[in-house]
């Protein structure tokens, strides 16, 4: 995490309820870590200048299992959704630091981003201040997504009826979509956890 001029705070989403894992996906062991603890360090390790968790579901439990040292904020709202989560975030980076020119959300789960894909969305919005850079998935755009200041009202406004998702398809002409390659894998279940760890595993 480095003092740049161009001022982008990342925004990792850990408040879920990881109802299909059957236990808190944020403290599955990853490398000498936490799922949550590598977002963490991938977060700090890029061009950011501030980093903030969104904890929720478990968040005492999460506090206290990640032995990262990391800024977070309790969204008590959490089961409202993902879009509850990223405006309860956007309110608190917002309250915290006032030159805030972009929010680059990302997710707990997703271990195989690295931070040098992160700086390459925060370099494409220092070109293109006024356009969302985000992940391109199939058939849509996705997180790891970075939001320029303009779209901070909207970001706030999000709820459990329209979330990220519904707000990058109402954007589309104003995105600037980003492979991330097999990077973007999630893990959302113990079988995907255990192929993604041991293929992890074998490869370092």
């Amino acid at each position: 995490m480095k003092n740049a001029p161009h001022r982008i705070a990342i925004l990792i989403l850990a408040a879920g309820a990881s109802s299909r894992m059957g236990k808190p996906k944020q403290l599955l062991p990853w490398r000498d870590t936490t799922l949550l603890g590598q977002a963490i360090r991938t977060a700090k390790a890029s061009k950011a200048s501030e980093i903030l968790s969104v904890l929720g579901a478990n968040a005492e439990k999460i506090r206290s299992g990640v032995t990262e040292p990391f800024a977070f904020t309790e969204n008590t709202a959490w089961e409202l959704g993902m879009g509850s989560s990223i405006a309860h975030g956007t309110a608190s980076l917002m309250g915290s630091d006032k030159d805030i020119e972009g929010i680059l959300i990302m997710l707990a789960d997703q271990p195989l981003i690295e931070e040098s894909y992160l700086n390459l969305l925060i370099d494409h919005s220092i070109r293109h201040k006024d356009k969302i850079i985000a992940t391109t998935y199939k058939h849509r755009a996705g997180v790891p997504a970075l939001f320029p200041k303009p779209y901070f009202e909207a970001l706030l406004k999000l709820n459990k009826d329209f979330g990220a998702k519904q707000l990058l398809q109402k954007e589309g002409g104003h995105i600037i979509r980003v492979s991330a390659g097999q990077n973007i894998i999630d893990i959302d279940t113990s079988e995907d956890y255990e192929q993604l760890k041991h293929k992890n595993e074998t490869e370092h």
